[in-house]
C-alpha cells in the first residue's frame, strides 16, 4: 500500500511538470496565460467536484472557518496558476518552475515573521543557499541572458509567494473538512477570479480550437487527476518522502522545456537549479513534524 502510495505522489509531481510545458506550447501557439490558468482551474474544479460528491457526509462545508481558509486558499491558488504561466510566456519553463519551488521559503520566512516556527542554523543557512541558488538560475547579473526577463522572473518568485499563501489557507483549512471540499471552494474562487481577464472570447475559441485537447490535458494532468492522486497517497506517504518525490516537479518541467521546447540553460543555471532543489528538500525534511509541509498542507 506504501509503494502504491508514493506511486501516486510521483506521478501526481509528473503531472504538474507536464502541465507546465504544455502550457508552454499554448503560450507559444498565442494563447494568453490567464486563458491557460482558467482551463487548468476550471477542469480542475470539475474532477473535485465529481470527488466531493462521492463523499456525502463529513466535508465540512457547513464550516465558516473551512469556507474562510478555502477562499484564502482559493486565491492563491489562483495567483499560483496566472504568475506561473506568466513567468513561462515571459522565460522559460525551466526557470518558472524551479522558482515556483521555492514556496516553502516563503512560507518558513512568514512563520518567522508570525512567530509560528523559530529560526535557526540549518534554516537560515538553507534558505540562504536558495537565494544564491535563485541568483545563479535567473541570472539576474546578466538580464539579458536568453529564457531571462525581469518580468518573468519577479512572476515566478509572486508564483512561489501565492503558493505559499495557498499553503497557509490549505493547512488551517484542513482541520475544519475534507480536502475535496477545499479545493472544490479554491477552485471556484479561481475560476471566478480568472473568467474575466481571461475573456470570454477566447475562452468559446480554444474550445472550437485544434487546440483544445492541450487545454483538456493542461487541465486532468495539471489539477484534475494530479490533486486527486496527491491527495489520496500522503495517506500513506511520509512528508519526508513526499519532499524528495516533489522534486520530480520542476526537474520534469525543466526537462520538457529544454527536450520539447528547445531552451536552453547555462551551467551556472544548472547548479543554481541544483542548489534551490537540494535546499528546499532539506528544509521540508528537517520539518518532519508536518507544521510545514513539502508541498501543500495535508500532511
Amino acid at each position: 500500500m506504501a509503494r502504491l502510495s508514493t506511486a501516486l505522489v510521483i506521478v501526481a509531481a509528473l503531472c504538474w511538470g507536464l502541465s507546465g510545458g504544455l502550457g508552454g506550447i499554448l503560450m507559444a501557439e498565442g494563447w494568453g496565460a490567464f486563458l491557460v490558468s482558467f482551463y487548468r482551474g476550471a477542469i480542475g474544479l470539475l474532477f473535485v467536484l465529481i470527488w466531493l460528491a462521492l463523499q456525502p457526509v463529513g466535508h465540512g462545508l457547513t464550516s465558516g472557518r473551512l469556507w474562510g481558509w478555502s477562499l484564502i486558499a482559493g486565491l492563491g491558488v489562483a495567483g499560483n496558476f496566472a504568475f506561473y504561466f506568466f513567468s513561462i510566456s515571459r522565460g522559460s519553463v525551466a526557470v518558472a518552475a524551479t522558482l515556483m519551488y521555492c514556496a516553502p521559503v516563503f512560507v518558513y520566512l512568514v512563520s518567522f515573521a508570525l512567530r509560528l516556527e523559530r529560526p535557526s542554523v540549518l534554516k537560515l543557512a538553507a534558505i540562504a543557499v536558495v537565494m544564491l541558488g535563485i541568483v545563479l538560475l535567473t541570472r539576474v547579473y546578466d538580464m539579458g541572458a536568453d529564457g531571462v526577463t525581469a518580468i518573468g522572473v519577479g512572476a515566478g518568485l509572486l508564483a512561489g509567494v501565492c503558493y505559499a499563501l495557498f499553503i497557509f489557507g490549505f493547512k488551517y483549512a484542513a482541520p475544519h473538512g475534507s480536502p475535496q471540499a477545499i479545493l472544490s471552494i479554491a477552485f471556484t474562487v479561481l475560476v471566478a477570479m480568472l473568467v474575466w481577464p481571461a475573456d470570454a472570447g477566447q475562452i468559446v475559441a480554444a474550445i472550437n480550437s485544434a487546440d483544445l485537447p492541450l487545454f483538456a490535458g493542461i487541465g486532468v494532468l495539471g489539477a484534475g487527476l494530479s490533486f486527486v492522486f496527491y491527495v489520496i497517497g500522503l495517506r500513506e506517504v511520509a512528508p519526508a518522502i513526499a519532499s524528495i518525490v516533489a522534486m520530480v516537479e520542476p526537474v520534469t518541467a525543466s526537462l520538457f522545456g529544454v527536450v520539447i521546447l528547445n531552451e536552453s540553460l547555462a551551467g551556472s543555471q544548472v547548479i543554481g537549479m541544483a542548489l534551490i532543489l537540494v535546499a528546499v528538500t532539506a528544509l521540508s525534511l528537517y520539518s518532519g513534524s508536518g507544521r510545514l509541509p513539502s508541498r501543500w498542507g495535508v500532511h
